[in-house]
């Protein structure tokens, strides 16, 4: 409890504000509607004796949209979307649609994230030897390591130990021995921060070793100011003398900048240490308080060479606003070559180009699968061609196990989960949900070889609009642990079937039908 007091000395908590509203997804949808209402009833007081040719002119506007939409290179599920706003909306879905496709506001972002990209492309340069070996022992999957190399400059790694954590409380005591020893850097990039037992104890790490001459910096993503932290909390934190930034904090600008999150959970340590999976750092991620039932979430540790990969994505993340972005003196620490089984990838995904890595990387094991695909995600709102890889897995014969929350955090995602058991089902999909509470952990495990820890969400917003990273793991010996930790999560979970479908709460489905209209601006 000293360690927390200590930790939280300087911490208040941030609250929701109207700015954060008026800022919003929500807010923008409300403002447009308002302004659609008034465009509206101005055009018929002001122009009515012309209503044939508004009403024409608006006929022609909306065909005209929809012959563009059907001939852009958006998703289809997507296309479809905006067909409905538009031919039901068309002032409003028009100006929505312009908005989002525009980039304001990412614009300089995205020059700044390129240029950083282009500086580090030969920073992690691949080991042609660890290619080779790979190659020969996963003729199947060397497609998919080419692919992130080619498309993301990830390289594949041997000599990295995997270390899985079945709960967000493993992660956390192992989190907390390994910052105990480090000497160098401390690099910490979160969705979600939030005071209390857990981000007490580190922060009181941190502090002291930021004292020690440790190079300590954090980063969050910018809407913990109206959930979680203050507006003001990394000047907070530099009086502890740790470097701390917001990813997109809200300023007074509508952009659709705010519509990408840093998602990401990195923690590396020296460069010879990480950190990656679904757990923030806040309590409910280590069962410490309550929300919706037990927290189910995973883990993993990374020790050795591929350990570079996450201390590059958090660079090129940290640097976006920085005049002079240094990396080679991080890249370069040593790292221990450890007798370790297997080949690990860790990789990012970036919103700002078309390249769905997460989604990809996914559909490639489900491809690919010989016996079987597990799966633990905490939403499932799916486009076209996920909905599609799993059925056709499914449909070959693989077994296709899905573990999705049991009690939802949010109402409106879980409404629009279950839009797709049915379908899914029919393909011969089996859909459990955890009976104890709500499944936050992000993974995919692959015929006892092949197996993905990280960040990614099977939803929209994880496959389209945000920051994420993740761990490819082949043939460690810590992908057992993971499918035996799905078996033993399996058992706690009740079986999703046609008769249990046709049982849930009538509400729920028109939710679900009614939001499935728009679930890609979700």
């Amino acid at each position: 409890m000293e360690n927390e007091n200590k930790g939280m000395l300087l911490l208040k908590k941030g609250k929701k504000g109207l700015v954060h509203l008026l800022f919003s997804r929500l807010g923008l949808i409300l403002i447009l509607l308002i302004f659609h209402f008034f465009l509206l009833f101005g055009a018929f007081k002001w122009f009515y004796d012309f209503l044939p040719h508004v009403l024409g002119g608006s006929a022609l506007f909306t065909v005209g949209m929809v012959l563009y939409l059907l001939n852009s290179r958006i998703d289809p599920t997507a296309k479809i979307t905006w067909l409905v706003v538009i031919m039901l909306l068309p002032v409003f879905g028009a100006l929505l649609f312009w908005y989002t496709q525009s980039d304001l506001g990412n614009r300089v972002l995205k020059a700044r994230l390129k240029q950083l990209i282009d500086q580090t492309q030969n920073s992690l340069p691949q080991n042609q030897d660890v290619l080779t070996a790979f190659e020969n022992e996963n003729q199947e999957a060397a497609g998919l390591v080419h692919y992130l190399k080619n498309s993301s400059n990830f390289p594949v790694y041997d000599h990295t130990s995997v270390t899985y954590f079945p709960t967000g409380e493993k992660k956390w005591e192992e989190l907390l021995r390994q910052l105990e020893e480090a000497k160098h850097f401390i690099f910490l990039e979160y969705f979600i921060v939030e005071e209390g037992l857990m981000w007490g104890r580190i922060l009181e790490i941190l502090a002291r070793k930021a004292k020690e001459g440790v190079d300590v910096r954090v980063m969050y993503d910018g809407t913990c100011e109206f959930s979680t932290l203050p507006h003001d909390y990394p000047k907070r934190l530099k009086a502890l003398g740790i470097q701390c930034k917001m990813f997109s904090p809200v300023t007074p600008f509508v952009s659709t900048h705010y519509n990408y999150r840093d998602h990401r959970k990195i923690l590396v340590i020296d460069g010879h240490t990480a950190f990656n999976g679904g757990v923030n750092l806040a309590d409910e991620y280590i069962n410490h308080i309550e929300k919706h039932g037990h927290w189910k979430d995973v883990a993993v540790m990374l020790k050795g060479e591929a350990v570079k990969s996450f201390t590059l994505m958090f660079l090129q993340m940290w640097n976006i606003n920085e005049k002079e972005a240094v990396f080679e003196p991080f890249l370069s620490y040593p790292t221990t070559s450890l007798q370790a089984k297997g080949y690990v990838i860790p990789y990012g995904d970036c919103p700002l180009d078309r390249d769905k890595v997460g989604e990809r990387v996914y559909m490639d094991l489900l491809n690919r699968a010989q016996k079987y695909v597990h799966i633990m995600s905490p939403y499932l709102i799916l486009d076209g061609e996920m909905e599609t890889a799993l059925k056709f897995a499914a449909e070959r014969g693989i077994d296709v196990k899905l573990i999705l929350p049991g009690i939802p955090d949010k109402k409106a995602p879980y409404s629009l989960a279950k839009t797709h058991y049915a379908s899914l089902l029919a393909s011969g999909v089996k859909i459990y949900e955890y009976a104890p509470g709500f499944v936050h952990a992000k993974v995919f495990v692959k015929d006892d070889r092949e197996a993905v820890v990280g960040t990614v969400n099977l939803d929209y917003r994880s496959l389209y609009h945000h920051f994420e990273c993740a761990t490819y793991m082949a043939q460690t010996d810590c992908i057992m642990d993971i499918e035996k930790d799905f078996q033993e999560t399996l058992q706690k979970c009740r079986k999703v079937t046609f008769e249990t479908i046709k049982s849930e709460k009538l509400s729920l489905k028109l939710m679900g039908f009614v939001l499935k209209t728009i679930a890609p601006l979700m």
